[in-house]
């Protein structure tokens, strides 16, 4: 298998792997498993308040807050980056996507790979574990039979390999030809004029309901609120008197909160719901694209949006809640980023590993005991752009800002902001602090020149 050729590699201790790997579950006194299962709901293009407790007044969102309200929400919670395919990477590997192979957006056409085989994906490690695992939604990864989900760890697998489809025929349509993308397990399957969030949520049922018994983990990568902005007309009704866009988005972001609730029902209903950890969070922040009439989420104080390295195009909604085991109703202000998902899992599912070549940290201590963030120093970067966090600190070289794109593009910008002062990224501190910002420079070589050296070592 490909995780155990990388045991060395990744510094996991071979022998817990081995015991893990070849034991039986253990079972509770109705025969259930009694490690928990896990559930991550990614959804796609969320603003960074666009939920009622994050802020947003003028959204219904019950089913999402209710996770809140029986977890862990975090107030400053990063994406990888600020774009689908490495968020996503990033959130497999618990590596920066640069780490992980995949900088920027994965092909949506068959036949082109994305993140390379040799990287280890949480579904690897949950798999040798004893864990049942299941991909549901959008992967965005790669779309060669070897990058695709049942080839990286996933047991079984439901969706669409490219960036996004239309959500009743099942088409991608953003550029030419036209192409279906729809698939199970690697075969391509039909379902025309069939509601994608209906055929994802009776996958979801399905998997629950063959798995109760054993031990699952499930990434569930909603593709929405991202565009097509296809919601149902109940919530298009609810919003009708939004002005535009405002009013498609939040239908879009109702409507995927009405399913969430749905799956949480289907938990409950299996006896499922005190023993399955449920992580939810937004690959990146909001889309201002043509094709999403041009805006419609909400970012709320900070700067930029989807694409962007400012604090809207990275700090996103993010929720953790498992009943009756960790706090509930709790917030973080600590620093957290979605590479932290892996080996907090991991953690919390007492499965043995050494953390040595990935970027994340277990966030048990943050979630149980309030403990400051295991993060010092972050960094980003997308295409011409980078950032580099240190404390209440952040250096951003060449940012764009899809909201002042005429200011986005001036070369050779760099700007210290200080977060904790000006969450809106719009007083440049760097002369202030040159030294300050030389550190943080001369912090981002020193990680882009361990980056080439693993590269070329590889």
């Amino acid at each position: 298998m490909k995780y155990s050729n990388h045991l060395q590699k990744l510094g996991f201790a071979g022998i817990s792997f081995l015991l893990l790997s070849g034991c039986q579950q253990e079972k509770d006194a109705d025969g259930k498993s009694s490690k928990p299962n896990v559930l991550i709901i990614y959804t796609d293009d969320q603003g960074s308040i666009d939920m009622n407790c994050y802020g947003a007044t003028d959204l219904h969102t019950p089913n999402m807050d209710k996770l809140a309200e029986t977890g862990v929400r975090f107030t400053q919670f990063y994406a990888g980056a600020p774009v689908c395919s490495p968020s996503r990477a990033a959130l497999m590997t618990g590596k920066t996507p640069q780490a992980a192979g995949l900088p920027g957006n994965a092909p949506s056409r068959k036949g082109h790979a994305g993140m390379p085989t040799e990287q280890v994906t949480i579904a690897e490690i949950m798999k040798d574990a004893g864990y049942t695992t299941g991909h549901i939604g959008k992967w965005h990864m790669g779309y060669t039979p070897e990058t695709m989900p049942n080839q990286q760890g996933f047991d079984y697998s439901f969706g669409h390999m490219g960036g996004c489809i239309d959500n009743y025929s099942h088409f991608f349509y953003w550029n030419g030809p036209n192409r279906h993308d729809l698939w199970k397990n690697g075969e391509e399957v039909w379902h025309p004029g069939e509601y994608f969030l209906d055929l994802m949520i009776d996958e979801v049922n399905h998997f629950v309901n063959r798995n109760k018994d054993k031990p699952f983990f499930l990434y569930w990568a909603i593709n929405m609120p991202h565009y097509p902005l296809q919601a149902t007309p109940k919530w298009r009704e609810y919003y009708k008197d939004l002005p535009s866009p405002r009013d498609k988005y939040a239908a879009f972001v109702s409507t995927v909160d009405e399913y969430i609730g749905m799956a949480l029902e289907k938990l409950k209903e299996a006896g499922l719901r005190e023993n399955t950890i449920i992580i939810f969070q937004s690959d990146h922040g909001h889309s201002m694209e043509t094709r999403t009439f041009g805006g419609g989420g909400n970012s709320g104080p900070y700067r930029g949006a989807k694409f962007s390295l400012f604090e809207g195009g990275i700090r996103i909604p993010a929720i953790i809640s498992w009943k009756n085991e960790i706090p509930e109703g709790q917030v973080r202000d600590q620093m957290a980023v979605n590479v932290d998902w892996l080996p907090t899992i991991t953690d919390l599912c007492d499965i043995p590993m050494k953390k040595t070549d990935i970027a994340g940290k277990s966030l048990r201590n943050v979630i149980y005991d309030d403990a400051d963030s295991p993060h010092d120093v972050f960094h980003w970067q997308s295409g011409g752009q980078w950032a580099v966090r240190m404390n209440e600190w952040k250096l951003l070289h060449n940012p764009r800002d899809p909201a002042q794109e005429e200011w986005s593009f001036k070369n050779d910008t760099t700007l210290l902001i200080n977060l904790e002062e000006d969450k809106g990224e719009t007083n440049n501190l760097i002369g202030d602090y040159p030294e300050k910002a030389e550190k943080m420079q001369s912090l981002h070589r020193e990680w882009i020149d361990q980056l080439e050296a693993e590269n070329n070592e590889n």
